[in-house]
């Protein structure tokens, strides 16, 4: 037997059915909304990682060029050390050679008294200086002709000359 048909059976299932095809279509829109927000999302997301990218690599950049910068400046501090050794071992060298000149009479004492008085006068005080050379004094003057004075003094002559050391050969 089969049960009586109900005189709202269509309605209802006119009902259901426009209820399912309001779903569906509730449903297709929230699905390409979805997706719609997912590619904003995955192209955000991509500009994002491109500038996070950029901004990096000008990171990466900035501190290389410090890098290279105190490399630079370490090296060249390294050098100028160098420079300064050498150069202090020059003038000991120099000191040395010129204090050795006197001990042989190649530099004979009695010309330092002399050159003394004529820059300085007749009444320069001669003090003989250890190591050897002299110095030599007026009232308001004072006159260094040590061995190490002079030294120094042939190195200060070469001024920027003295720069040839640094050359490569």
């Amino acid at each position: 037997m089969t049960a009586p048909a109900d005189a709202l059976d269509p309605v209802r299932a006119e009902l259901l059915r426009a209820a399912r095809a309001e779903a569906e279509a509730v449903l297709g829109r929230a699905r390409a909304d979805a997706d719609e927000t997912l590619r904003l999302a995955r192209g955000t997301a991509e500009q994002v990682l491109a500038q996070a990218r950029d901004l990096g690599a000008a990171d990466g950049r900035a501190a290389a060029a410090r890098e290279r910068v105190r490399a630079a400046e370490d090296a060249w501090a390294r050098e100028l050390a160098a420079r300064a050794e050498v150069f202090a071992d020059l003038r000991v060298k120099t000191r040395r050679g010129v204090r050795q000149a006197l001990v042989d009479g190649a530099l004979p004492s009695a010309r330092f008294a002399e050159t003394a008085r004529a820059l300085l006068g007749a009444d320069a005080r001669i003090t003989a200086v250890q190591g050897g050379g002299v110095t030599a004094e007026v009232p308001g003057r004072r006159l260094d002709l040590s061995a190490d004075t002079l030294a120094d003094r042939a190195l200060a002559r070469m001024g920027v000359r003295i720069e040839s050391l640094w050359d490569r050969p």
